[in-house]
């Protein structure tokens, strides 16, 4: 690389002027920030300075002598006065204690450590640290290379070069103790020494075992356990990452050291060691992210031999009790040993430590298949945790984590422990049915009923015990919602989802004591978190009383009573003014929307055939009156999203009743025939009638909800009126039957429509846009003329209106309809001085003159050609010599009076 000595000497001297630069650059920064510290206390001493006094000034500005009041003053005797003293430059010395005060400098703020600070007293320690563990390994692996030394000398100097890190370590820290020399916090050079010397002894005892074979499992496990926990203990004395160290090495250890056979007793003893001697350092020295590193790893250790087909129930449990117990003592805070914390704060890694382990026993109630041990070991953890969680407030956290793991327990034996696998043909689904080994039904009953008792009492019993609002919510929404969980998880299993009466007394016993325990709280004193624990239990009545109707009734039954619920819970919230009922009240309605979207026909295919008179009626006419009743309930208190949501829904149901009924009706009960001009006719029309409804209720109740259904429903029934009656159903394009010569679908599908679009538009004059009114009217002038064009179709071809020739006659009428038919438009204007109406003439004279000019001209002949322009010739004078006579007549000026001369 370099062609001679000189090249190397210029390197060294071009590193070394670098080093030398970067020295300079690092004190003249130095230096010029001194002198700007220098400037700012000269320009502060110099404002806060006052100017000096001249001689004159002193003299006025000097105290006079203390006198008598008896005494006159001496009088002055006359002389010339005498010249003004010389004022000369020189500034004169404030007095002492003002200087003083003046020059004292404001206190330097620190400088950051710069480059070369940082490089001299951190990084050279940190890379010095890896150099010596890979100076270490570096070493071992040339010796081994060259075959230098054998096994056993390599491990023996493995060993001494750890002991003489770790001695080196130990020396320096003393060494510092004693010089009174604080060690960087940082760069901490007895910490980094010990941790390379714990590193090469982990090395070199896991060496001898795996690589060479000197030590057997047991003693290499110990021995490597031995170097784990005394780093640990080191830790105490040279701060966290030696800490870190300890606890990845002592938890990684059983990876390393293996056998063919795993004994997990041994494992979990030694890692409930490990656990406590961490734990214990984490209390001490307060970290808490060893506590959480010690969770996880333990954690990640109750995976191994769950998947095995014998799985050890026994140590897996020991494992996650002893962590258990090991945290709640020396973890948790204001428990037994753990830190102290203020009252009424939950502390995550409390809850979560507590949370972890109940995690972990979960796992093993699922991997064993429900072993009773498990779930002996599982009620255990959770009755544990309401206790710490009652002694402990920071620890209350955990109690969702209980309540979740439960539920999930009891849902997994609902859904594999089901025995009606047992009768099917062939036996059971080898991984669905249940096995040897799952647990008893009344073990689980058993469990379930601690569990309802212990969360629900307790629950009620921890409100207003603390000073905060959080804590009793949490206990109220573990005690409401894990009976409630466990109830629908048994129901589940047990009565397979079906009509259960004893199940749904169960559920009324529930309601009755959510009840009593919400009665009680109303009763009580205003304290924090009262108001929210109340309507929690208030909702799990209700809840309770929902789960009851459906275990008792069946598929559309339990739609109408969900919204009955609704009904009865804002009725409720009117006598206790609880602001979560309201809340509950939307919420069942959510619920009820969801099960008509899951299946709209309520009862499937036993709707019935009978019009209007079915399961429809029930099922959607019930749910929308309860949700009308409970919306006039809810907007006696107030107008906010609770009721937005229930006259959402009523509205809603109020269109689907309508809309559902006219399906049967128009299909014959055969919900999913395609549409026909019936149904298409029969929406429009009460789309368009529910649509003015709403305008004239919204203009009394004012609300969002009202005004935008109004919106909605009209926009609906233009979408039908156009794609569906013009486009899709109209009798003109496809082969439709449209019925009797006056009374038949043309009248159902255009001329109603066209009557309730103009009142529609009446309705909204004046309360929306000129554009949107305009709008509605244009579309009734549409179907109007929509209607007597097809009726004189249907009356030159009959009910079939897409077959047949146009002739010369029915030409010829269309254009005396349009024309009478404008000229009816024009007469009902003048009679009501309606505008529009004058307007809407206009649209359809104009529109008749030009079939006139552009169809009639080309296609009739003779005399229906003659007749067609001469009728449009009168009626079009007709027309003007009425605008000029009735409507726009001109008043003649009376002729002048003659002047009479004075």
């Amino acid at each position: 690389m370099f062609d001679g000595p000189f090249d190397v000497f210029a390197w060294i001297i071009a590193i070394a002027a670098f080093l030398i630069a970067i020295k300079a650059s690092s004190q003249a920064a130095e230096l010029r920030r001194r002198l700007n510290s220098l400037e700012e206390m000269f320009y502060a001493q110099r404002q806060v300075q006052p100017p000096p006094l001249m001689p004159a000034q002193e003299q006025e500005q000097a105290p006079a002598p203390a006198t008598t009041a008896a005494e006159p003053p001496p009088l002055a005797p006359e002389a010339e006065p005498a010249p003004p003293p010389l004022v000369t430059e020189e500034l004169s010395p404030p007095p002492l204690e003002a200087s003083s005060a003046a020059a004292a400098p404001p206190p330097v703020p620190a400088a950051a450590p710069g480059f070369e600070e940082q490089l001299g007293t951190r990084w050279v320690v940190w890379i010095g640290g890896l150099a010596l563990a890979l100076g270490g390994f570096f070493m071992v692996r040339y010796s081994i290379e060259a075959g230098l030394l054998g096994p056993g000398v390599r491990v023996f100097l493995g060993g001494l070069f750890a002991a003489a890190l770790l001695g080196a370590g130990e020396w320096s820290r003393r060494k510092e103790s004693i010089s009174n020399i604080q060690a960087l916090p940082i760069a901490n050079i007895p910490a980094i020494l010990t941790a390379a010397g714990t590193a090469v002894a982990f090395a070199t005892i896991y060496a001898a075992y795996a690589l060479y074979g000197f030590l057997v499992p047991a003693t290499a496990f110990v021995l490597l356990g031995i170097v784990a926990m005394c780093t640990l203990a080191a830790a105490l004395l040279h701060g966290p990452a030696l800490a870190g160290l300890g606890v990845v090495g002592a938890f990684v250890t059983p990876l390393l050291v293996s056998s063919g056979k795993p004994d997990y007793w041994a494992l979990y003893i030694y890692l409930a060691i490990v656990t406590a001697a961490s734990f214990g350092l984490a209390r001490i020295r307060l970290w808490r992210w060893l506590a959480v590193t010690t969770i996880a790893f333990a954690v990640l250790w109750i995976f191994p031999g769950l998947d095995s087909e014998e799985l050890q129930v026994a140590p897996h449990a020991f494992h996650v009790i002893a962590g258990f117990v090991l945290a709640a003592l020396l973890v948790v805070c204001g428990f037994m040993f753990g830190p102290s914390i203020e009252d009424g704060e939950i502390e995550p890694v409390s809850s979560s430590s507590l949370g972890a382990y109940l995690f972990g026993a979960m796992l093993i109630v699922l991997s064993s298949a429900h072993a009773d041990l498990a779930l002996i070991a599982f009620t255990l953890l959770v009755g544990a945790t309401l206790l710490v969680a009652w002694r402990a407030p920071a620890a209350t956290g955990a109690l969702g984590a209980a309540a979740a793991t439960i539920f999930i327990v009891f849902a997994e034996w609902a859904v594999r422990a089901n025995p009606d696998m047992l009768v099917l043909p062939g036996g059971p689904i080898a991984g669905v049915g249940p096995a040897a080994i799952d647990s008893s039904v009344t073990l689980h009953l058993v469990m379930a009923a601690i569990f309802a008792v212990g969360f629900g009492i307790a629950g009620f019993l921890a409100q207003g015990r603390s000073n905060s609002a959080i804590i009793p919510v949490v206990w109220s929404a573990a005690a409401v919602a894990t009976p409630i969980a466990i109830l629908i998880a048994l129901y589940a299993r047990i009565a397979h989802l079906d009509r259960s009466i004893p199940f749904a007394i169960l559920a009324v016993l529930l309601a009755a004591a959510f009840g009593a325990a919400t009665e009680a709280l109303t009763r009580r004193e205003t304290r924090p978190g009262v108001a929210v624990s109340t309507a929690l239990f208030a909702t799990g009545t209700l809840g309770a009383l929902a789960l009851a109707l459906t275990f008792a009734l069946e598929k559309g039954w339990l739609t109408i009573a969900l919204a009955l619920m609704s009904l009865g819970t804002a009725w409720i919230s009117m006598q206790r003014p609880i602001p979560f009922l309201r809340w509950l009240a939307a919420i069942f309605a959510g619920i009820v929307t969801a099960r008509i979207g899951y299946d709209p026909r309520i009862v499937g295919d036993a709707v019935g055939t009978t019009p209007i008179f079915n399961w429809l009626l029930w099922g959607y006419g019930l749910p929308a009156a309860s949700f009308w009743a409970a919306s006039i309930f809810l907007r006696r208190r107030a107008d906010d999203a609770p009721l937005r949501m229930v006259e959402t829904a009523a509205i809603l149901f109020t269109a689907l009743l309508a809309f559902m009924e006219i399906r049967h009706f128009a299909t014959n009960g055969r919900m999913t025939s395609p549409p026909s001009l019936l149904e298409f006719a029969l929406q429009v029309c009460v789309t368009l009638a529910m649509a003015i409804g709403l305008e004239r209720l919204r203009l009394r109740s004012r609300s969002i909800v009202h005004n935008v259904g109004a919106v909605v429903l009209t926009a609906i029934g233009g979408l039908i009126s156009v794609f569906g009656l013009l486009i899709l159903e109209n009798p003109l394009i496809w082969r439709i039957d449209v019925g009797g010569a006056v009374f038949n679908l043309l009248l159902l599908g255009y001329a109603l429509p066209a009557v309730l679009m103009l009142l529609l538009s009446y309705a909204v004059v004046g309360m929306r846009g000129k554009v949107y009114a305009n709008t509605i009217a244009g579309g009734a002038l549409v179907f109007a003329l929509a209607y007597v064009t097809l009726e004189i179709r249907r009356f030159y071809h009959g009910p079939i209106l897409s077959t047949g020739a146009t002739t010369g006659a029915e030409q010829y009428t269309y254009s005396i309809g349009w024309l009478a038919f404008g000229v009816a438009l024009l007469g009902i204007g003048i009679l009501v001085n309606s505008e529009r109406a004058r307007l809407a003439s206009a649209a359809v004279i104009a529109l008749t003159i030009l079939k006139a000019f552009v169809i009639d001209m080309s296609t009739l002949t003779g005399v229906y050609r003659a007749l067609s322009f001469m009728c449009l010739g009168v009626v079009l004078v007709a027309i003007g010599w009425l605008y000029q006579r009735i409507l726009f007549r001109r008043q003649v000026a009376p002729p002048p009076a003659p002047q009479t001369s004075a």
